[in-house]
C-alpha cells in the first residue's frame, strides 16, 4: 500500500520542460533509441495496444504486484496531466491492469496514457477513445485490487530502469525511455540521427529515380 510519503514524492517529482518532451515526441523512437546507443529501449514485446497509438511525456511510475491494479488507481490522483503512467508490473500477463473505465478516468484527468510491462484489455475501446496504451499482452482477465503497490519511485520497466520525471517516448516500434538529466543531450543526437537518415534516405530514393 502507497503511503503518505509516496503521494508526497508523487505531487512534487521534477518534469521535464514541455517543450523538451515535444522534441522527442516528434522523432521516431528508433533514432531516439540509436542515439542512446541502444540503450534504453524496452523489450520489444512492450507494444501500441491499438494501430497508431504514439506516447509522450514524463514517467510517473508505479509498481505494482503481478495482476493488480491497486496502485494504478491511487495515481490517477496525483499524477499529472501530460504524465505517462508507467507500470513495473513484473511483465505478468494473466491479468489486464487497465481497461477502458480507468481508461476514461485518464483522459479526464488528462493524462498521454499509459505504458504496462503486464497486460491491459479493452483494446478496441481504448482506440476509439484515444487513450494510447502501450503493454506487454491483451487479456479479457480482469485485475486483483489488493495491493501492495509502491508509486513514483525508481522501477524495472521492459528490462530498463525508469526514474519518475523520465521522459516515455513510444510509436508503431516500441518504447523507449529517456533519462530527464540526459534529455537534452539525447534529443539533440536523436535529431542528428533522424537528419543524417533523411539524407540517406534522399539520395537513394534520388540515385534509384536516376537509373529508372
Amino acid at each position: 500500500m502507497s503511503t503518505a510519503a509516496d503521494t508526497a514524492a508523487a505531487i512534487g517529482f521534477e518534469r521535464p520542460a514541455p517543450e523538451l518532451v515535444a522534441r522527442l515526441a516528434a522523432l521516431p523512437a528508433a533514432n531516439i533509441g540509436d542515439a542512446m546507443d541502444r540503450l534504453g529501449v524496452a523489450d520489444s514485446a512492450i507494444q501500441a495496444i491499438w494501430p497508431g497509438a504514439k506516447l509522450a511525456g514524463p514517467a510517473f511510475t508505479v509498481w505494482v504486484a503481478a495482476g493488480d491494479n491497486r496502485g494504478i488507481h491511487e495515481s490517477l490522483a496525483v499524477a499529472q496531466p501530460g504524465d505517462v503512467v508507467v507500470v513495473a508490473g513484473g511483465g505478468d500477463t494473466s491479468r489486464a491492469l487497465l481497461g477502458e473505465l480507468i481508461g476514461e478516468r485518464a483522459i479526464s484527468a488528462g493524462l498521454a496514457g499509459f505504458a504496462l510491462d503486464g497486460a491491459a484489455r479493452d483494446a478496441e475501446v481504448l482506440g476509439e477513445i484515444g487513450l494510447p496504451v502501450f503493454a506487454r499482452a491483451t487479456t479479457p482477465a480482469g485485475p486483483y485490487k489488493n495491493g501492495p503497490s509502491r508509486i513514483a519511485v525508481p522501477i524495472a520497466f521492459g528490462g530498463v530502469p525508469v526514474l519518475p520525471g523520465d521522459i516515455i517516448i513510444g510509436d508503431s516500434d516500441g518504447v523507449v525511455v529517456v533519462p530527464r538529466d540526459q534529455a537534452e543531450r539525447i534529443a539533440e543526437a536523436a535529431e542528428a540521427v533522424f537528419a543524417d537518415e533523411a539524407d540517406r534516405r534522399a539520395r537513394i530514393v534520388a540515385a534509384r529515380t536516376a537509373a529508372s
